[in-house]
């Protein structure tokens, strides 16, 4: 395991069926191309009775193919190919004058030996003929092949790389409450299915869905390998499967129907796994209570000396982790979250008897979705779209871009428009205080940003209506709000979506919407520069004052926030992540420059979030302090920072 990373495949080798020493020989091949290509693999699965195959039938009982298959584990296990490796492959074990269908881990001779539990004696299968499930009894120590003491049982785990390891065979999986599962309970972070599962019409998909579920609920690592070509097609015919899920992801699974042995690889994160099962305390009260057995632990914890060197993350890491990456399901997504909003909003309308919202439209993203979303509440309610009180605010920095964007938006949606100019209010209240208006600093900028709040709270009261707020989850992370300004109002519907999300959603409203200047206007206000517009445009007119050039770009933030809140990880691993998915867009010194400003900016800025206003949660991220997240204002940063050169 490297940067709390295990590497695994999941392999499907061809086999022979009763030949042990042909499919040996195949393993050993498949071996020798997984180590060529897979730099530091940590864990190889193999499918259920490779060794012999698993369409044997009666010959399980014939001692000529027992003797060769033990022969073989046993030279597979001291193979140069396997030297270094931990390899489980499927077999059958006999054990006290029984016969057993079993995983057997090998790491220079074998590990452990874990037997199958539930035998299929339904349909098209019939191993209760041939083999006994396994016994109910404690782990118990059995001579195998030419080594004696080999822990033998179901509840044996084994480790590997620093992560703990359970395996299940197939049949297994399908059951009510699988070994897995009591696996992943007694410390197994990964869990292996070696399977010889025959395909029929639909039985892919849900077996898709059966392995990503399993590694959600068991907050686990799930790793299969299925027989495929070569096993006996008297009646069943298998494709190879072969798939590694995580936390109800998949990582990585293969094209099936092939005649060439074949494999899939993926890095698999432990780290988040490890911060999940902390995290979510139904994990650890659901193994107080199900109190699976005492489980023994086998192996010397054992690390590949090949994977340190030159070790390169093998897995794509999101830059984008806050978008849908879903194409096939992209509308689907983007309505949900679209839902959320509308029914947190629609709801607050509903029990305080509100038919007058008003909004303030700057001509930018954030007012731009908060007033989509509205609207979608006022139609969903019945209401007039005219009790939408939409206000632009003109002051010292708003550009004719962002102007006329702001009144064409409004006029499009059909919302009353409100223009209130802020300037001369403000130059009053400069007076007022004693700034000079030629001093261009934070009272300049955030006495603007206090006097839209005012005007629009005011405009409420007076309509009878609430303030809906605009600000995103980004910038309530980096505190890029002014204190009792554009921080607050009666309801943020944007509270926990993030700048990248905004953008996103903003672009779907634009590809969905029946009107030819609501489409035009929102995919130009997509492509405006981010800015709060609070300092006095370029002598061209243009903005001047850019957000992502002052605090950093947004899809950095967004993925540092990302990984910061999620799951909780280190600075480092945080930024070792960042140069992966942005290997072709920043260097790492423009990462660490805006990681370490993203650090110091969430602790400096917690105060704020300790009392924003209310608002719908729409994802695993939010900043609520009445429901995810609570920090003391006062906390320091410097461990978070003490890792790396910012």
């Amino acid at each position: 395991m490297n940067e709390g990373y295990f590497r695994t495949v999941a392999a499907v080798p061809a086999v022979t069926p009763a030949d042990p020493a042909a499919n040996l020989n195949a393993i050993r091949e498949l071996l020798r191309k997984i180590r060529a290509e897979v730099p530091g693999v940590d864990l190889v699965v193999m499918p259920e009775l490779c060794i012999t195959g698993y369409t044997c039938a009666d010959l399980f009982h014939n001692r000529n193919l027992l003797t060769a298959a033990t022969v073989a584990v046993d030279e597979l296990a001291m193979s140069d190919e396997a030297r270094g490796l931990t390899l489980v492959v499927g077999a059958p074990v006999e054990a006290d004058g029984q016969l057993y269908n079993c995983a057997v881990v090998l790491r220079n001779g074998p590990l452990c030996i874990i037997p199958k539990t539930y035998l299929p004696n339904y349909n098209e299968f019939y191993e209760r003929r041939w083999f006994q499930p396994a016994p109910a009894d404690d782990v118990r120590m059995i001579e195998y092949g030419g080594y004696e003491n080999v822990p033998f049982g179901r509840r044996v785990l084994f480790c590997c790389s620093g992560v703990t390891v359970g395996a299940e065979i197939c049949e297994d999986l399908w059951a009510p409450v699988s070994p897995g599962t009591h696996a992943a309970l007694a410390g197994a972070e990964v869990v292996v299915n070696l399977s010889a599962s025959n395909d029929l019409t639909g039985k892919y998909a849900y077996l898709t869905d059966l392995v990503k579920g399993q590694s959600a609920r068991s907050l686990c690592a799930y790793v299969y390998a299925s027989a495929g070509y070569g096993e006996s097609t008297t009646d069943l015919v298998f494709d190879g499967k072969a798939m590694i899920a995580e936390n109800g992801t998949m990582l990585a699974c293969n094209r099936r129907w092939t005649m060439a042995p074949q494999y899939v690889a993926a890095d698999v994160d432990i780290e988040s796994i490890r911060r999940d099962r902390m995290h979510i305390g139904t994990f650890a009260e659901c193994r107080r209570r199900e109190n699976a057995g005492q489980y023994r632990i086998v192996g010397e914890d054992h690390f590949n000396e090949e994977a340190l060197p030159g070790w390169k993350l093998m897995r794509r890491v999101d830059p984008m982790p806050f978008v849908p990456s879903d194409a096939e399901h992209l509308a689907e997504r983007c309505e949900e979250i679209i839902s959320i909003q509308v029914s947190g909003l629609v709801r607050r309308l509903d029990f305080t008897h509100t038919r007058s919202l008003v909004v303030g439209i700057s001509g930018g993203l954030d007012s731009t979705l908060a007033l989509l979303v509205a609207v979608r509440a006022f139609d969903a309610l019945g209401l007039d779209r005219k009790g939408i009180y939409g206000v632009t605010m003109p002051g010292f920095g708003t550009t004719d871009r962002t102007y006329n964007n702001a009144l064409d938006l409004m006029r499009a949606l059909g919302v009353t428009v409100r223009e209130i100019p802020i300037a001369a209010a403000v130059k009053q209240h400069f007076s007022d205080i004693g700034q000079d208006p030629e001093v261009h600093d934070v009272t300049y900028e955030n006495s603007q940003a206090r006097e839209r709040t005012q005007i629009l709270m005011d405009l409420a009261n007076r309509v009878g209506g609430m303030v809906l707020g605009t600000g995103d989850l980004s910038e309530l992370a980096l505190g890029w709000a002014t204190y009792n300004g554009d921080h607050m109002s009666m309801y943020g519907v944007n509270a926990s979506v993030p700048k990248t999300l905004v953008r996103h959603l903003t672009r779907y409203f634009a590809q969905t919407s029946d009107s030819e200047l609501c489409r035009r206007t929102l995919l130009d206000i997509i492509d405006t520069p981010v800015s709060p517009e609070l300092l006095p445009a370029d002598s061209e007119g243009r903005i001047a004052q850019k957000t992502e050039d002052l605090v950093g770009p947004y899809e950095l933030h967004d993925f540092f926030l990302y990984y910061t809140l999620r799951y909780g990880f280190s600075t480092a691993r945080i930024r070792m992540m960042a140069v992966a998915a942005f290997e072709n867009r920043y260097s790492e010194d423009v990462i660490d420059r805006w990681l370490g400003v993203f650090v110091r900016r969430f602790f400096q800025q917690q105060f704020k979030r300790s009392c924003m206003p209310d608002g719908p949660k729409v994802g695993s991220v939010c900043l609520s302090p009445r429901g995810d997240w609570r920090m003391p204002s006062d906390a320091s940063p410097a461990v978070f920072l003490s890792q790396n050169p910012f």
